[in-house]
């Protein structure tokens, strides 16, 4: 009886033990989407201000905040070390220099990325930004001579169909902006370019990613100031009619503090399931994200045009499950073998993210 009672008593802890841990990832993955949804739609507000044209001036202030952040999580780190886990960072001059290739690059990204928001709005903006896959396999074969399986490849296929698809009919509605999938190819481009530059930078950092933001932000925001100053957009702030509205500059903010938060959360994210399920959790927010902008928006969009985004999401989420296949065989093989098909850092997010 005392037998049957302790067993009862494991069976019980058990059970309570599994649904915390369940509760815990679902409280972890509603967080990675509400961040990750609601820093695409506050992003998409701020650009899309026809009173400030000036995309490289907004996403210069986010980097500035993520850096005023990144300060204030040493502070609280701290001050409370039990509470807060952040890197202390002390600002090199060596290290900024070597991450500094990384930072050109990542400017690059996020300008693109932000413009392709502009121009396509939050219900294309999946399809747009669809093709960093295509560009990792690309890149990986020409940077680092690494190969692709037929799997692999034909994921990539599927994918650049959705995009042309989705193009098309985007085009038939008359919603079309050529000038967003244009930034949308080279924002695709530049994110596959940023993996494979933090794979290089990352022994720089000590393996950091809080310190690589850091440095990151830092070289960003002082790359940042020329380009401001050549694309004429310091006249176009100095004239905005909202420039002591404390209303905007709290949204401003907190646009940076999404920007911020959406790499905590990723990283919570796979943290607490796993690359593989981080990318289905993200093709299915790029999906929820995409069915809120069409609603809000109220439009009305034709079964190809869907068909398009179920092509584009559904191939990136295949190719990640292919590669983590093969990753799996190799691992099997040895370390030497499994170490030359790793996943790039940029191949863990999902097109949508």
């Amino acid at each position: 009886m005392a037998l049957s009672g302790s067993e009862t008593i494991n069976q019980d802890e058990h059970a309570e033990s599994f649904i915390l841990r369940a509760v815990r990832i679902a409280a972890v993955v509603a967080l990675y989407w509400f961040v990750s949804i609601t820093m695409v739609f506050l992003n998409n507000y701020l650009l899309d201000n026809r009173e400030l044209d000036a995309p490289l001036f907004v996403t210069f202030y986010q980097c500035v905040v993520t850096v005023g952040l990144c300060w204030l999580m040493q502070l609280l780190a701290k001050m409370c070390p039990g509470v807060v886990d952040f890197p202390s960072v002390k600002f090199d001059l060596k290290i900024s220099r070597e991450v500094l290739p990384l930072s050109v690059v990542f400017i690059g990204m996020i300008t693109f990325n932000n413009l392709c928001l502009k121009f396509l709005g939050v219900a294309f903006y999946t399809v747009g930004r669809s093709l960093s896959t295509v560009f990792n396999v690309l890149f990986s074969f020409i940077i680092l001579k690494q190969t692709t399986s037929l799997y692999a490849l034909i994921c990539c296929g599927i994918i650049m169909g959705g995009f042309w698809l989705g193009v098309d009919q985007e085009g038939l509605a008359g919603s079309l902006s050529w000038s967003g999938v244009f930034f949308g190819v080279l924002a695709s481009a530049f994110v596959s370019l940023n993996a494979i530059y933090t794979k290089k930078v990352m022994p720089a950092v000590d393996g950091s990613i809080w310190k690589l933001s850091f440095y990151n932000n830092i070289n960003a925001c002082i790359l940042f100031l020329p380009l401001i100053l050549v694309f004429g957009e310091v006249g176009r702030v100095a004239s905005f009619s909202r420039l002591t509205d404390l209303s905007f500059w709290g949204m401003m903010t907190l646009g940076g503090v999404f920007g911020f938060a959406i790499g905590y959360v990723t990283g919570l994210q796979i943290k607490f399931t796993s690359p593989l399920t981080h990318n289905v959790s993200g093709t299915a927010k790029a999906c929820a994200q995409t069915v809120i902008a069409v609603v809000y928006n109220s439009s009305s969009k034709s079964l190809l045009w869907w068909t398009s985004n179920m092509m584009v999401l559904g191939g990136s989420s295949a190719y990640t499950w292919v590669k983590s296949r093969e990753m799996q065989k190799t691992a099997h093989r040895g370390p030497q073998d499994s170490a030359k098909e790793k996943l790039l850092p940029g191949e863990k997010e999902n097109p949508g993210v």
